[in-house]
């Protein structure tokens, strides 16, 4: 009998996947309507692990992988034009660049998943703790695909429409909803406890929810300029919880498939997490260790890399839904950007960084404390390189290096010594020629 249900269960997965995956539709009399896979506890259950399987191996790698090659936490060693066009940067970056279409269109394919399957839920007799719990995921997912959004595109869409007349908002407006949504998840699963049934077949110990919705308000709080929020939030965030994307060789670690797989890479990582010269870090910094494998070569474009190691070097490694610290990282950078900088809260926080030994995912950095300048400015600067190296590659490197003023880009391409060769993307193609609402492209 379990074997009969787990196929099932496979099949209805099976056909989420195929209702999300095409742009186009073709009638298909073998495969599941999407009201039919909408309308049953099966369905719904399976169409929300859907949601993580679509984010975690199609939307992570472009989340990750794009703003890696434009911040130069990354360099290119191959010769496909979208990864050539992205390192190149510019103003010359086309908007039909797959990397950028890819990042746009995966982010919408998991929000409109989740919104189907918050619309499905109260059509469904659903235990009550079940059908928080899913209400909370959806909401978690979908404000983080449109955070990941916000931080790469000057305006986005926070809902779709299926005419393709979708409107379009405000990056910072788009932290805001983002910043609603996970309220209201949170506040779900507060008042309606999530049921084991929920536990066992989503979360399946993979995914601490609770901690995961307050990282993520902690994060898109930061990023909104609510910085006392912030603090709160990250402060209330468990340093010894950890939620992760587990793999396997059918559905494979995203970025090592893009850098081992059949031993061609797409891209490696950068000398000094692609950080200029000026910034220095303690030979003895547990995290270089970590994240990189010294290697003394360069890319095509002349650029020093490494071989990369951390969540990354097998198929089967999990990835990090967040990192720990960048919840004391958040409380840091809060603290100094607030009305009235609290130096000592910040100087604080970045201690906690650089003094790690225990961290539950492995990163620490295990030096001494900080001994520098005791300024706002002088501290952010030591915020941003802790950020670099503490949350190496895990999608955050533009949203940083603007919010942090670092120089801007030159808007001719191929300027490999600029820190960033992009402000924003320019919106893809595909949008362009089907939403007459798409705003115009940014000047770089």
């Amino acid at each position: 009998m379990k074997t009969f249900i787990k196929s099932r269960y496979t099949l209805i997965l099976m056909a989420v996947t195929l209702l999300i995956s095409c742009e186009t539709d073709f009638e298909n009399p073998n495969s599941a309507t999407e009201e039919q896979v909408f309308s049953s506890r099966e369905g719904i259950l399976a169409s929300t692990v859907g949601i993580r399987q679509l984010y975690s191996t199609n939307a992570l790698r472009f989340t990750i992988e794009t703003p890696a090659i434009t911040t130069r936490e990354g360099a290119i060693t191959t010769t496909f034009q979208n990864m050539i066009e992205l390192e190149d940067g510019g103003t010359s970056l086309p908007n039909f660049n797959s990397n950028v279409q890819g990042l746009w269109s995966n982010s919408l394919r998991v929000i409109r998943l989740s919104e189907d399957v918050l619309k499905a839920i109260p059509t469904i007799e659903l235990e009550s703790g079940t059908s928080s719990g899913l209400i909370a995921y959806a909401k978690l997912f979908k404000a983080l695909s449109i955070g990941n959004l916000c931080q790469h595109y000057e305006n986005v869409i926070i809902e779709t429409n299926n005419d393709d007349q979708a409107p379009y908002v405000s990056r910072i407006s788009g932290y805001q909803e983002a910043v609603r949504l996970l309220n209201e998840a949170l506040i779900e699963i507060q008042s309606t406890p999530v049921s084991s049934e929920f536990e066992d077949e989503i979360l399946k110990e993979d995914i601490d929810l609770t901690n995961s919705i307050v990282a993520m308000l902690a994060r898109f709080n930061l990023f909104a300029g609510n910085y006392d929020v912030a603090i709160t939030n990250a402060s209330n965030v468990s340093q010894s919880s950890v939620s992760l994307f587990t793999y396997d060789p059918q559905n494979p670690n995203p970025i090592w498939n893009r850098i081992f797989q059949g031993g061609n890479s797409t891209f490696k990582p950068r000398d000094n997490f692609g950080l200029p010269d000026s910034f220095v870090f303690d030979a003895s910094d547990g995290r270089i260790s970590f994240y990189l494998e010294p290697d003394d070569v360069t890319n095509p474009n002349q650029l020093p890399i490494e071989e990369l190691k951390g969540f990354f070097d097998d198929i089967e490694k999990s990835i990090p839904l967040y990192i720990p610290d960048e919840m004391n990282l958040i409380i840091a950078e809060a603290n100094l950007r607030k009305a009235n900088p609290d130096l000592i809260a910040a100087v604080n926080a970045i201690n906690e960084v650089r003094t790690d030994t225990n961290d539950p995912l492995g990163i620490n950095a295990n030096i001494s404390e900080y001994v520098g300048p005791l300024t706002v400015s002088d501290l952010l600067l030591e915020v941003y390189q802790n950020r670099r190296a503490e949350l190496f590659l895990t999608g955050m490197s533009l949203e940083d290096s603007r919010r942090f003023n670092r120089p801007q880009p030159s808007p001719a391409s191929r300027v490999f010594s600029d820190e960033r060769n992009r402000n924003f993307y320019p919106y893809p193609e595909i949008e362009r020629n089907n939403n007459p609402n798409t705003p115009d492209d940014p000047a770089i």
